[in-house]
């Protein structure tokens, strides 16, 4: 695995990254018109290391658009349909009897999760037995199987779609597994000009095959370097702030979080916005990283962070009025 010890290979590493950029961000035109921010967002994940929720309507191209993303990285892509019969095993793999030159013994069979880009299809469908059989994968990048250990290829990135329309039949995610995913990514509908784009693209021809511009060791590369990224002691302590400030059980915390807000977020939250904030600013070629990469990304680190009472609820309040009435508050 590239360690990027020397300042060439970094200096290297950088201008691929960014001779690479506008490329990464052409090639998936090519299959999706329009959703900027939500494209970025699942990019700077990708350098960050991180894995990401995707919250959508139907109809939406999440799944074009992940697997776009694997293509544009050449990456080994798997996709997993979630239902309520699915079991932990369909997932991680499970042992089998095989016949072999020395008898028969049982043989491991790696299941889906042996890739390095996971969809996660509709992964609220499933129950929480099964739902935690990804616990282990998306933070320790391993599976356990009869008491053996199985590791994960790098990368490893899990991207989950959940549709919040429909609620018969589907599983919330618990608060421990929400809290592995870096980036909860809100797709919304297209302004009229990106719909009417859509629909003539797809209804007449389709698309120009998408071309990879980087490797799954370009990915890790690039992993490094946004940890060597600067951040001063100033906008680490800003993120602090943002992210306590979310707990109503804070002395500090404004008086909205203290009535609306039932549980904040926790100190994965800080780390997540420090380490996308150094991967959003190497993605746009400065050398440090401000306030204003902090409070841009707040809103994907936090909405899946931060749980509402029903008084919130009650008074017509949502996860992200909420989430930017905090960070006007912390900028005031």
């Amino acid at each position: 695995m590239p360690l990027l010890e020397t300042t060439e290979e970094q200096e290297d590493a950088f201008n691929r990254l960014q001779e690479g950029r506008k490329r990464v961000e052409t090639e998936l035109g090519k299959a999706i018109i329009g959703q900027e921010e939500v494209v970025e967002q699942l990019l700077l994940a990708l350098i960050s290391g991180g894995h990401c929720l995707i919250t959508g309507a139907p109809g939406l191209a999440k799944t074009l658009l992940i697997k776009s993303v694997a293509k544009v990285f050449r990456l080994d892509f798997q996709r997993i349909q979630f239902t309520p019969d699915l079991m932990p095993a369909d997932i991680t793999g499970t042992e089998i009897l095989n016949d072999t030159a020395e008898g028969r013994k049982l043989v491991f069979s790696k299941g889906p999760i042996f890739t390095n880009l996971l969809l996660a299809d509709e992964i609220n469908r499933t129950p929480p037995k099964t739902q935690s059989a990804l616990l282990e994968a998306m933070q320790e990048h391993q599976v356990t199987a009869a008491g053996t250990r199985h590791t994960l290829s790098e990368p490893f990135f899990v991207l989950a779609t959940q549709n919040p329309v429909e609620m018969e039949g589907t599983y919330p995610l618990p608060e421990a597994q929400l809290d592995r995913f870096l980036f909860n990514v809100l797709i919304d509908y297209l302004p009229e000009a990106d719909e009417i784009a859509v629909v003539k693209q797809t209804t007449s021809k389709e698309h120009d095959p998408i071309e990879s511009i980087f490797s799954a060791e370009d990915i890790i590369e690039f992993q490094h370097l946004v940890r060597k990224v600067p951040v001063s002691d100033e906008v680490i302590a800003f993120a602090v702030k943002l992210v306590a400030a979310s707990r109503p059980k804070n002395p500090e915390a404004p008086d909205f979080v203290k009535a609306w807000v039932n549980w904040g977020a926790g100190t994965r939250a800080a780390q997540g916005l420090i380490l996308t904030g150094k991967a959003l600013a190497l993605w746009h070629s400065r050398a440090h990283v401000t306030k204003e990469d902090i409070v841009r990304l707040a809103p994907p680190v936090l909405r899946h962070r931060i749980l509402l009472n029903y008084r919130a609820e009650a008074e017509g309040e949502t996860i992200e009025t909420v989430t930017q009435k905090l960070i006007e508050h912390m900028q005031s």
